[in-house]
């Protein structure tokens, strides 16, 4: 079984070779090998490969930046994702696709369904929902699995810049006003191992069938008290580190960004539990574990 793993360099990617590794051969490759801005050379590298997995967890995820660069971002999130499943269902290939709360308009007053119409309020969101819609649209056999709020020990990412800006004894500025589900970038990788092999068990069995999952841990926050849960677990592994660190409570309006964001993205994740027989863990004590992680990576790499 040859898997094919796009995005080795990002949070999710790296996680997926270790996660994905007793299910056969995982083929891995970053952005030198897998350009997602050349769609042609994705084309290209599929036809070379053969793969019978793709996982594709590369993206373009600057939200800021996509403001500037919607057609670079539907480049990578859109079109390119629309070739690879074209050569999915060439290849008879399962296709598993990362996407994101950012496709709904968070007016809804309860977590999103996979059923609930996307309306994204951002470039970075229209250029993932064009993803989703190009791998509808081609059909073949495919899972998207949308998640939200990704972090890990590893790369950018909201719980190292608040970290990064604590030890500056910078003031934190946060909003309180936008409410979602936090994701340890090794429990999605985890979680896919165990919905890629049940699918492929489903699709032995001639019982596969396509769909769109909402792939999250349970509970939810909002950035404020996201931000106060990350320094309160590091000040319990190592006391004192943050003592000077102020988090002050601010609305979406008061921190100007350019993307619009939604107010709410949590994500109901029954219809994936249901299926796959995946028990999503409580966000709080995952990112205890990845935080125990990364103060262990600091501490063989000091700063």
């Amino acid at each position: 079984m040859k898997i094919l793993v796009t995005g080795a360099d990002g949070q999710v990617g790296w996680e997926l070779q270790r996660s994905l590794i007793s299910l056969g051969t995982v083929m891995a490759v970053s952005r030198a090998h897998c350009d997602l801005m050349r769609p042609e050379a994705v084309r290209a590298l599929l036809r070379d490969m053969q793969p019978e997995v793709i996982v594709n967890a590369a993206a373009y995820t600057d939200v800021e930046r996509a403001e500037d660069e919607e057609a670079a971002a539907t480049t990578v999130n859109g079109t390119s994702v629309g070739l690879m499943a074209d050569e999915a269902k060439r290849l008879r290939a399962l296709l598993v696709h990362y996407s994101t709360d950012y496709v709904f308009d968070g007016a809804k007053s309860s977590a999103y369904l996979e059923t609930d119409l996307p309306r994204p309020l951002s470039a970075y969101g229209r250029s993932k929902l064009a993803g989703e819609t190009a791998i509808e649209s081609e059909g073949g056999d495919y899972l998207i699995m949308r998640t939200s709020w990704v972090y890990s020990a590893r790369r950018n990412n909201f719980v190292r810049a608040i970290l990064q800006r604590a030890r500056k004894a910078e003031a934190l500025r946060v909003v309180d006003d936008q409410h979602g589900t936090p994701n340890w970038a090794r429990t999605i990788a985890q979680a896919t191992g165990q919905i890629v092999q049940r699918a492929l068990a489903e699709r032995r069995s001639d019982e596969f069938y396509s769909g769109i999952y909402h792939l999250t841990a349970s509970g939810a926050t909002n950035r404020y008290e996201f931000a106060r849960a990350i320094l309160a677990v590091v000040t319990s592994l190592e006391p004192d580190t943050f003592a000077t660190a102020q988090i002050i409570a601010v609305t979406t309006a008061d921190h100007l960004m350019r993307a619009v964001r939604p107010k709410n993205s949590q994500l109901d994740g029954s219809r994936l539990t249901a299926r796959f027989k995946v028990a999503m863990p409580d966000w709080g004590p995952e990112l205890r574990l990845c935080l125990q992680e990364l103060a262990r990576i600091d501490a063989i790499h000091p700063r």
